[in-house]
């Protein structure tokens, strides 16, 4: 089985009952913990009009959680393109760079990370940056890239901080742009897995060498909610759930703690959508954990899985991190 890395995607969500810095300070204090279990990464989405999230600008959070933290690298995952100045975001991410020289990561994405009328509002124009998306990452590694390559306009910083640029993704279009462009590819699985199979062909098919990356390199993210026996695991992921049943229901909240008996009362429409929405997601105990990942990665052969866990204690989140971690390492002794 092939080896890959382990790392971690947040939102920077918020619990019933918290604050917006509270919800700050609990992104923090998962990122301390999982750089002290020695994960790759973390990263945090953009998201915007929503009070269940406090990572609507992940530039600022992402600078903050580099401040509080050592070794593990940090990054957006992604910042939404479309809402965004390319060189601002080039000036911002070679800022971070500058102060945290090898921990910076930037992931871009095509999507709106909102609804549309708040889209409108951040845009403030008829930009739609799906259709220019694949430019603008190009300009974007422009300006991190060597003075050679600069034109006129320029970003400072910016130039020559060489900022390790990946395109995110749900969809084969985003697979044919980072197989184009030589960049590492980090698909979406986490809400939308339905593609995944074939998208990771495509990058691999096409997928050009570049100054970047010479081969393939692919990110999955997914869903774990990690615990020390199955009757926990399947509590605890009662506010896993809830989370999607509410994205798809349009009614995005805090989240909720876990009940018993959680599956039992939702509608037949609830339960539908877990089976037909729910992202590629694991759950139990640490043998199921295993015998699961094993399964997944004969499947897909990724480099790096990224993994998002809604748990509503953060006691239990990092606890689950650390049974994924233990169980990963174990993997590969």
């Amino acid at each position: 089985m092939k080896k890959f890395d382990i790392s971690v995607l947040s939102v920077a969500p918020l619990r019933q009952g918290e604050t917006m810095k509270q919800g700050i300070d609990s992104a923090v204090s998962l990122a301390k913990a999982v750089d002290n279990m020695g994960y790759k990464r973390i990263w945090f989405a953009e998201h915007h009009n929503h009070d269940a999230y406090a990572s609507a600008a992940t530039v600022s959070i992402v600078q903050h959680i580099l401040a509080n933290t050592k070794d593990i690298r940090v990054g957006s995952g992604g910042i939404m393109l479309p809402n965004h100045s390319p060189l601002v975001v080039a000036e911002q991410f070679g800022t971070l760079e500058t102060l945290y020289p090898n921990r910076v990561d930037l992931a871009l994405g095509r999507a709106p990370g909102t609804d549309q009328k708040t889209a409108d509002v951040i845009r403030r124009s008829n930009h739609n940056g799906v259709f220019f998306f694949e430019r603008e990452v190009n300009d974007i590694l422009r300006f991190v890239g060597d003075k050679s390559v600069q034109r006129e306009v320029r970003a400072y910083p910016g130039i020559g901080t060489h900022v390790p640029v990946f395109v995110l993704g749900s969809s084969t279009d985003s697979a044919k742009i980072a197989a184009k462009l030589g960049l590492p590819y980090a698909f979406g699985a986490q809400f939308s897995p339905h593609a995944m199979e074939e998208a990771l062909a495509i990058y691999r098919e096409n997928f050009q060498p570049s100054s970047y990356l010479q081969e393939p390199y692919v990110i999955a993210c997914i869903n774990v909610i990690a615990a020390e026996s199955m009757e926990e695991a399947s509590f605890i992921s009662a506010s896993h759930l809830q989370v999607y049943i509410d994205i798809y229901t349009n009614n995005l909240s805090k989240l909720i703690p876990p009940t018993e008996n959680f599956l039992e009362s939702l509608s037949q429409f609830e339960l539908e959508i877990l089976h037909s929405r729910l992202g590629y997601t694991i759950m139990g105990d640490s043998e199921t954990i295993r015998r699961e990942l094993i399964e997944f990665q004969q499947m897909y052969q990724v480099d790096e899985l990224i993994v998002l866990s809604n748990i509503y204690e953060l006691s239990k989140e990092i606890q689950s991190y650390e049974i994924l971690k233990h169980v990963v390492d174990e993997l590969f002794e």
